[in-house]
């Protein structure tokens, strides 16, 4: 284990901390970050119309039974929700993405944003400003940002206002002739695409790539692949869920999207994998399941000063699914001991996840609860049903079950170390 440690140290850790900190990436990232209340919001408001009780639809339109366009009155506060959020998620992708890039480069972001913008709707985001087009807007973002930023920085194409201008009239002036141009490379290659017969980029990239791309991910190796992933890299000191959540949000808001309609038109569920799934049933008081790690500290490790204490102070913020206490702590990270169950745990979880759902068992997600929603209760809310709530409750056993011998081995070596530090001082 230690020739492995330093293996990865010294060829591992390098590459992945640059992909960790890429400025492409963390744009990514942020744009997805800035939008997650909207998302949630809107993953509610589903929710809320479609809420799977019995009786529950019968009784609300016995109470407002008055239709306005075909619909019952108490469902238009839901669909006037998803109308901000969920139906107009690309657009803010394109703009948040473009400024994260532009404001990482030092250049005007709010003018990257605004530009991105109008470069999406003119390669056809209109048909496609719901997470259909998610894909076209973070390609737009990062193109756009980085046209923009090489053009801004021609002095011959920055066009320069007396003193005594508004700052925001100079900044405006300043991003003319770049936005101009960046626009305009958008429009000519959306011009030659039209001419080879693709009449909507946005649509025909979305059943080129993007509806494949999220079957693939909604596959079970690739489940497993991301339950791997995730605490591979938390082990060596990099944040895992920070670096995949790039690729987990391209599937995770349309696979929510289509979930919610499917469940809205009585539908089976299609997608099994997504950011609820992930959150819900494996990264159960954080990446690795480690809630099963503090219920076996507490059940075994006793006597193992260190680990007790650590968990009595984790074991509040791992309720709400936030472990940097544990991995950092005990330590989780770089401790060989604790590596196989880290690992090991969550595989095995969306292994029991993925079949109860497959099997049919429990319903697929199709909302998304905060992702410090308790464990058990955020599976309730993410699958609607309280057998969502049962997997969650046999993961966080079967975790426990995995983490319990290697933590009685750690309270064993404790044990030791105690035993020779007290000879030592008896014979001193």
């Amino acid at each position: 284990m230690k020739h492995f440690i330093a293996f990865m140290e010294k060829y591992f850790l390098p590459v992945a901390s640059k992909i960790g900190n890429q400025r492409h990436l963390v744009a990514v990232r942020d744009a997805f970050a800035y939008t997650m209340p909207l998302m949630i919001l809107g993953a509610f408001a589903v929710l809320i119309n479609n809420l799977p009780i019995p009786g529950f639809q019968d009784f609300m339109n016995g109470v407002f039974s008055e239709k306005i366009g075909g619909s019952y009155v108490w469902t238009l506060l839901g669909g006037n929700i998803w109308n901000g959020t969920f139906a107009v998620l690309s657009l803010f992708i394109a703009f948040l993405v473009a400024y994260n890039l532009a404001t990482s480069y030092h250049v005007d972001g709010i003018s990257a944003g605004i530009i991105s913008l109008g470069s999406f709707f003119v390669v056809g985001g209109a048909q496609g400003m719901d997470s259909a087009g998610l894909f076209v807007a973070l390609i737009v973002g990062l193109l756009s940002a980085e046209i923009f930023r090489r053009l801004s920085n021609v002095d011959k194409f920055e066009i320069k206002m007396p003193d005594g201008v508004p700052p925001a009239v100079a900044r405006s002036f300043a991003a003319l002739l770049p936005a101009i141009f960046t626009i305009t490379i958008f429009g000519f290659v959306t011009m030659l695409l039209n001419a080879m017969h693709i009449e909507n980029v946005v649509t025909a990239f979305y059943k080129a790539v993007q509806q494949p791309f999220m079957g693939m991910a909604n596959t079970y190796p690739t489940a497993l692949l991301i339950a791997f992933i995730t605490p591979f890299l938390w082990f060596f000191g990099l944040h895992g869920a920070n670096m995949i959540e790039p690729f987990m949000q391209t599937i995770n808001a349309p696979a929510i999207q289509a979930n919610a309609a499917a469940l809205k038109a009585g539908k089976p569920i299609p997608y099994v994998v997504n950011k609820p799934f992930m959150d819900s049933f494996v990264n159960l008081g954080g990446t690795g399941v480690t809630i099963g790690l503090i219920i076996a500290i507490f059940i075994i490790g006793r006597r193992n000063k260190p680990y007790m204490s650590v968990a009595s102070l984790a074991a509040a913020p791992g309720i709400f699914n936030i472990n940097e206490p544990l991995a950092f702590g005990l330590p989780i990270v770089l401790n060989p001991i604790l590596f196989v169950p880290y690992i090991l745990a969550p595989m095995i979880s969306v292994s029991i996840a993925y079949f109860a759902t497959v099997s049919g068992f429990m319903p697929a997600c199709s909302n998304m609860p905060p992702w410090v929603t308790p464990p058990i209760i955020g599976a309730v809310i993410a699958t609607a049903s309280w057998q969502g709530g049962v997997i969650a409750a046999i993961n966080i056993v079967v975790s426990a079950v995995i983490y319990a011998p290697f933590v009685y081995m750690s309270t064993a070596m404790e044990t030791r170390r105690d035993k020779k530090q007290a000879a030592k001082e008896a014979t001193a």
